[in-house]
């Protein structure tokens, strides 16, 4: 990743935890609203429910960042539905890497606490 999409992508961090899991979700490849919906449920044991209106609010957010592309779907293009696909664009993909390198070094260091290895506070 160039200097510049680092810079940009950094100053989206921290994610907030529903942006976090649509972007992993996208990242195994384009997804439609409601596949995305169904991938985190999935993923999450269904600890985390993303309705609709909070699901396609979020995307319009995601998008006007520059972390996600629409296009319609295959099955639009060969329907006259309005479903769309949703995938990571470059700066989605810096964001998502360096969110998780930020949570990777958090979980470090919380398990590097004494207090907290064996689980006391």
């Amino acid at each position: 990743m160039d200097h510049g999409t680092r810079q940009h992508a950094e100053r989206l961090l921290p994610l907030k935890s529903a942006w976090l899991h649509i972007l992993i979700a996208i990242a195994e490849g384009a997804k439609h609203g409601y596949a995305i919906r169904r991938r985190v449920e999935d993923r999450t044991d269904g600890q985390i429910k993303l309705w609709p209106t909070s699901l396609y609010g979020t995307l319009d957010r995601l998008s006007a960042s520059g972390l996600l592309a629409e296009e319609p779907s295959d099955e639009t293009k060969a329907s006259s539905r309005g479903r769309r696909d949703y995938e990571l664009t470059e700066l989605g993909s810096a964001v998502l890497a360096l969110e998780i390198d930020r949570l990777e070094e958090l979980v470090v260091a919380a398990r590097a606490t004494p207090t907290l290895q064996d689980g006391t506070s």
